[in-house]
C-alpha cells in the first residue's frame, strides 16, 4: 500500500541514479574571449575567489590569457588549507 506505483497499477517505479551526480569537481574560474572577425578582441577572467579582470585589444587579451592560466596555481580556492599538508 505504501509503495509508489508506476504507469500501470502494480508496476514499481524504477529508481535510477542521479544523472547530475558528478565526481566532486566544479568550475571556479571562467575565461571568456570575444574576438569577432574585423573587430577589437575583448576578454574577461572571473573566479569565485573574487578575481574579476578584463582586457581590450590583441596584446592585452593575450596577456590576460596568460594571467588567467597563472591564476590557477595561485588561487586560494585551489590551494590546500594551511596545515593540511602537514597532517
Amino acid at each position: 500500500m505504501g509503495e509508489p506505483k508506476g504507469v500501470a497499477e502494480g508496476v514499481p517505479i524504477a529508481v535510477r541514479p542521479d544523472p547530475q551526480a558528478g565526481d566532486g569537481r566544479f568550475p571556479i574560474a571562467w575565461l571568456h574571449i570575444c574576438a569577432p572577425r574585423g573587430t577589437v578582441p575583448t576578454a574577461t577572467s572571473k573566479c569565485l575567489c573574487g578575481r574579476d579582470r578584463s582586457a581590450v585589444g590583441h596584446h592585452k587579451v593575450l596577456a590576460l590569457i596568460d594571467d588567467h592560466e597563472a591564476h590557477r596555481d595561485a588561487c586560494p580556492l585551489r590551494l590546500p588549507p594551511e596545515g593540511r599538508a602537514a597532517a
